[in-house]
């Protein structure tokens, strides 16, 4: 699978050089906010984002699992999917998931717009098929008309549909955490105990990890080097990528911006508190044990990595005409 480097992260490093002589030297630098380069893709992007008639039911959509009220996730162990169905594996944040080396916990999905395409298809999640979903979209007029009027073309298909998902979900980013203001120089922007927890975080080897602008996300490893980590989730990590057994139990380390919403944490959901989360860590990761005190300046650093959340107008989705199917959440 090649990875890409996206545009955005460029952006990150241009930004970065422009604070100059005030920015720290530190492994995780601050997010820059997003450059809307194609607003009307990008308004496109977010009604089919919030819009749920490309999912079987014509009652699931992406903003389902990845609320943007809510950390850009959904705050439950597993995710709920078609029928009712349980997830198989905890929903990660959205929220600068464009900072991320690949989609999904294992990776499978290079970038967003494929990302985008597979929970559409999956029989436990939106349950449609990519064919099913674009011919639902050519029914609806408004649709018709905004693809024609941002691909020049009215024809409608998926790689248009994940395109336009991917390039609102660029914007999804969360600049400006008091963690960013204290990295471009302000030193009233953490309090001690944050501070403390900050420089503990980081002499311990966390950030061996968790860098970047993501505070995560740019690797894959191993979840449990110092003691196996115990669970009942199927889940494989890379080895369901890759087929290699030595990648079992290999996940992407997920970003830590703005993680005090998108609890609970692990792949499996399974720390329900940043506390258990911070707990967990020390001990399979790093085989150390940290005290509560610890634990606590550790959780208050944390806090200081949510930024400012994505605001935007609602989208008013396009109605829809009497050739679209209709939403039937129930059906067998």
């Amino acid at each position: 699978m090649k990875l890409k480097t996206t545009a955005l992260a460029t952006a990150l490093i241009v930004a970065g050089m422009a604070w100059g002589a005030n920015l720290r030297d530190e492994p995780i630098q601050p997010i820059a906010a997003a450059k809307v380069t194609n607003p009307a893709m990008v308004e496109l992007g977010k009604k089919l984002f919030f819009d749920p008639r490309l999912s079987r039911s014509g009652f699931i959509s992406c903003n389902s699992c990845h609320n943007l009220s809510m950390g850009g996730s959904d705050n439950l162990k597993t995710s709920v999917g078609d029928k009712w169905q349980q997830g198989p594996i905890n929903s990660p944040t959205v929220l600068n998931s464009s900072l991320a080396l690949a989609q999904f916990w294992d990776g499978r999905a290079a970038d967003l717009r494929e990302q985008a395409g597979g929970p559409i298809a999956n029989p436990a999640e939106m349950a449609f098929t990519h064919d099913l979903a674009v011919g639902t979209l050519r029914t609806i007029p408004g649709y018709v008309a905004e693809f024609k009027s941002v691909f020049g073309s009215a024809d409608i298909s998926i790689e248009k549909v994940t395109q336009a998902i991917a390039a609102f979900e660029e914007t999804l980013v969360t600049p400006n955490s008091p963690f960013d203001q204290w990295l471009k120089g302000d030193d009233k922007a953490l309090t001690k105990q944050e501070l403390a927890g900050y420089k503990l975080f980081r002499d311990s080897g966390c950030v061996a990890c968790h860098n970047g602008p993501a505070a995560g996300g740019t690797s894959f490893q191993k979840m449990g080097l110092f003691e196996p980590y115990q669970t009942k989730n199927p889940a494989k990590g890379r080895a369901a990528v890759t087929g290699q057994d030595e990648d079992r139990m290999n996940f992407k380390v997920p970003t830590l911006r703005n993680v005090e919403l998108t609890y609970p944490y692990f792949h499996d959901g399974e720390a329900a508190t940043l506390e258990a989360a911070v707990d967990i860590m020390g001990r399979l990761q790093l085989g150390r044990k940290y005290s509560q005190a610890e634990i606590a300046d550790i959780v208050a650093f944390l806090k200081t990595l949510t930024g400012d959340q994505p605001t935007f107008v609602m989208p008013l989705l396009p109605p829809s005409s009497s050739a679209t199917p209709k939403p039937d959440p129930w059906a067998k």
